[in-house]
């Protein structure tokens, strides 16, 4: 054949593409004469799949041997978040052949072969993506184009319905692995675990009651960060507590009043507290997740790991014990609950109940009277260690093998007889060591956590940083996890600079943006506005003379009792605050209110609006909490004032839906004590133009029908919705307030996780490209002991698993297509 050009028709053709040369027959009539839209169309499922379609386009010579031919262009449609796949063909006797992107968002591509494979980002609207495939030879290049019209994501799964099994159930596209379990060895030599309360060496174990949790990207080999590794890298979490019922053959000994600790199970007891940092891999692209037991990366920071001290509160008095007699180091880090992934990539973990550890002697409260500190009672009774008290655990009482160890003796903040007057000879101060945000970074094992003072001491639930944005100082938001108490944030005094996000002294970077900085409290007024009150000293209240409850003697005192400062300038008191989160698209910070079993008919206001009786309870109270957001005035992270609103209330779907269920839940999102909170991350379509929120519950109120679950939601932005009048009503009183009501979420909100029997879903990352989520799963079968084991769970995930005791344990939960999870 000499001197035309010839199209032979072999398949589908779009046509809305003409890249026809030749004289011949016209493409579009090519598509009406062979096939329809729907054929192509009609076989799309989870993973859209688009093939460069059946028409050759011809690039004509003078022999047939030279012709090159390449499939022409189609159309196809997909939602932010799915796998792509174009796949074209070319004839053999082309030498080269390349995939082009040439209009729309610029997409990172797998390419393999004739084929290529890529993530749909988020849109905001449908947004044409389209590709060239060219093919080359001896007689010049023939190519045509796809397009792939990507349209705005949705929470495209069938939400799981409540359930009280003794599984992690999850959307049936969807699969869960189990990942990193209570007991399981990190370090080389050490055995697997028995699970029958005979393994000791927690220090080289994972801990128990899994919480708060970050993955750190890893390059291919090495210890260098990949931020955008997928396939292997590091998980920090938090060890919150422990089930001691079944960290011992027969349960905990002597924990009466009279009783007297071993020492060996106190210290498995102790050492299950606190962080695990682990090496995790991925079996190329798609296949399972492990951890690397034996990585030099791994490590157990706990209650005995030394630490040193950073910012305001350093060198304080306060600050002096016996292990560090100029306040400027201590040991360890317990009750860590939430967290915080650093911009540049260090950890932040937050100490949440820490107060309960400890032992108090009656008669105390005198002698520190005595010795004129007389104020550091009401610090102590403000943070909930009254005298009297014999602490969590009784750990106080062992006598250690080794006379020298305090281990155990530093659990007594007691002023001890003829000690020194400035605590170098007992632990008096200890509890001013606790209630922090520690820093550690992952890559470097021999690093030292640092405790960030300037962040204020309390009950830290976690450390959400604010979005940065280079020349303007960054926030970090954070909840005081009690009931009543009040939402802080910290912004630093130093303005972010990009390099930063990937220095490689991540340390030193902290002590850039956490050693110096403004402490603030969040006031919530009536009219949907707040203020954020600067906790100074020197300022208002914050002097030795200002405050009728503590005498304020400079910043190291004001840190050291921030509840106390927050108290002075009236800060607005709130239903738990536990995990904050941020938009990653708009800034506006969510933080969970979990609930209130003290919130009164006659203290409901506009930001805490409702008290009521939630049956089978009697009692009035904010039992199922709700989610506050703000927005700050300008986006700008260092605004010193906000707007606020409700962006959503628990409640069951069968409550009052005029002053209980104000959030319209229904049967596919209804919950309880929402804690667990966290944005999708940028890099994914996951965080990108309307990033998926995950709320996670720890809830006894909804308990009876549900167990514990996670929700996915796609909020709105402050004001989406309007006010609302709420009136509470219980024992014999009435009280309406008017408060900001989100939009009700709808379908923008489903559940999408159910885990064990007895257990609290909390903690929760992802890779980078959302491909992968890690969840934990923390005590289940936690109302049991060994004489009663009440769950199975994680053995019974993969079948029957009579007798064996529950794990607090990480999953990993990824999609069957292998989309980004949620979308």
């Amino acid at each position: 054949m000499t001197g035309q050009c010839l199209i032979e028709t072999v398949g589908y053709d779009d046509g809305d593409i003409d890249t026809n040369l030749s004289t011949t027959t016209h493409l579009n009539e090519l598509v009406s004469r062979r096939y329809s839209r729907r054929s192509l169309m009609g076989g799309m499922s989870a993973m859209t799949t688009a093939v460069f379609g059946g028409a050759l386009l011809t690039g004509c010579g003078d022999d047939d041997r030279d012709v090159i031919t390449v499939s022409d262009g189609t159309t196809v449609q997909a939602q932010g978040g799915r796998v792509v796949t174009l796949s074209a063909t070319a004839s053999d006797n082309a030498s080269t052949t390349t995939f082009t992107q040439v209009a729309g968002p610029t997409v990172p591509v797998v390419a393999s072969g004739n084929s290529i494979t890529f993530i749909a980002p988020n849109v905001a609207q449908a947004t044409a993506l389209v590709f060239e495939f060219s093919a080359s030879g001896r007689s010049g290049t023939s190519s045509a184009r796809s397009t792939v019209n990507v349209v705005p994501a949705t929470l495209d799964f069938t939400a799981v319905a409540k359930n009280r099994n003794d599984v992690v159930t999850v959307p049936s596209n969807y699969n869960v692995t189990v990942l990193y379990r209570l007991g399981d060895p990190i370090a080389a030599g050490v055995s697997a675990y028995a699970n029958n309360g005979t393994d000791a060496n927690f220090a080289q174990r994972a801990g128990d009651h899994h919480d708060g949790m970050s993955y750190f990207g890893l390059a291919a080999t090495g210890t260098t960060p990949d931020l955008a590794g997928n396939v292997r890298g590091i998980l920090v979490m938090n060890h919150e507590n422990i089930t001691e019922g079944y960290l011992h053959p027969n349960g905990p000994t002597g924990l009466t009043s009279s009783g007297v600790r071993p020492e060996a199970e106190a210290i498995k007891e102790i050492e299950a507290h606190g962080v695990s940092v682990v090496e995790v891999t991925r079996a190329g692209n798609t296949g399972a997740w492990s951890y690397v037991q034996a990585s030099t990366l791994n490590r157990r920071i706990t209650p005995n790991t030394p630490m040193q001290f950073t910012g305001p509160a350093r060198g304080s008095a306060a600050l002096r014990t016996r292990v560090s007699n100029d306040g400027t180091r201590s040991n360890g880090t317990i009750n860590n609950c939430a967290n915080g992934h650093m911009p540049w990539n260090t950890y932040a973990t937050c100490e949440e109940n820490w107060a309960g550890y400890f032992t108090r002697a009656a008669g105390d409260e005198a002698l520190r009277t005595a010795a004129g500190v007389q104020k550091e009672n009401a610090s102590l009774r403000r943070y909930g260690i009254g005298q009297g008290r014999t602490g969590n655990y009784r750990w106080t009482t062992v006598t250690p093998a080794d006379a020298s160890s305090t281990t155990f003796s530093r659990w007594n903040a007691s002023i001890l007889a003829d000690a020194a007057a400035d605590g170098t000879q007992d632990f008096r101060n200890e509890p001013f060591t606790f209630g922090w945000v520690v820093e550690i970074d992952p890559y470097n094992p021999q690093s030292l956590p640092r405790k960030r003072t300037a962040l204020g001491r309390m009950n830290h639930e976690g450390c959400q940083p604010g979005r940065t944005v280079a020349g303007i100082r960054p926030a970090f938001y954070m909840g005081d996890d009690a009931q009543n108490e009040y939402i802080y944030k910290f912004v630093s005094d130093a303005a972010w600079a990009d390099a930063d996000a990937t220095a490689t002294d991540r340390l030193a970077i902290g002590d850039k943006y956490l050693d110096a900085g403004t402490l603030y409290v969040a006031k919530f007024a009536d009219d949907g506005t707040g203020t954020w009150l600067p906790l100074v000293f020197g300022q208002g209240p914050l002097t030795p003379t200002g405050y009728p409850a503590y005498a304020f003697a400079d910043q190291a005192d004001v840190v050291i009792n921030t509840r106390l400062a927050a108290d002075a300038l009236g800060a607005t008191p709130m239903d738990r605050p536990e995990w904050t989160a941020v938009n990653p698209v708009n800034g506006e910070m969510y933080c969970t209110l979990t609930n209130n079993g003290s919130r009164t008919v006659a203290r409901v206001d506009p930001s805490n609006p409702r008290a009521y009786v939630d049956p089978p309870s009697t009692s009035v109270s904010n039992r199922n909490g709700h989610v506050i957001r703000l927005r700050e005035t300008g986006d700008r992270s260092d605004a010193t004032t906000f707007t606020w609103d409700i962006y959503a209330f628990g409640a069951g779907s069968d409550l009052d839906p005029t002053n209980i269920n104000l959030s319209a839940l229904d049967a596919t999102n209804d919950f309880s004590s929402p804690d667990g909170l966290w944005f999708g991350l940028p890099t994914n379509a996951s965080g990108q133009v309307a990033p998926l929120m995950w709320l996670q519950t720890d809830d006894g109120a909804f308990t009876d029908v549900t167990n514990n679950q996670m929700l996915v939601g796609m909020p709105g932005r402050v004001g989406d919705g309007g006010t609302r009048q709420v009136t509470s009503t219980g024992g014999g009183a009435s009280r309406t307030v008017t408060t900001r009501v989100g939009a009700a979420p709808g379908t923008k909100l489903k559940r999408f996780l159910v885990g064990p029997v007895e257990c609290e879903i909390t903690g929760i990352s992802s890779t980078p490209d959302g491909r992968s989520l890690f969840v934990n799963v923390q005590h289940p079968g936690g109302d049991g002991d060994a004489a009663k084991v009440t769950s199975n769970w994680p053995a019974s995930q993969a079948g029957a698993a009579t007798g064996s005791r529950p794990r607090s344990a990480t999953v990993v939960i990824t999609k069957a297509d292998g989309g980004v999870v949620g979308l």
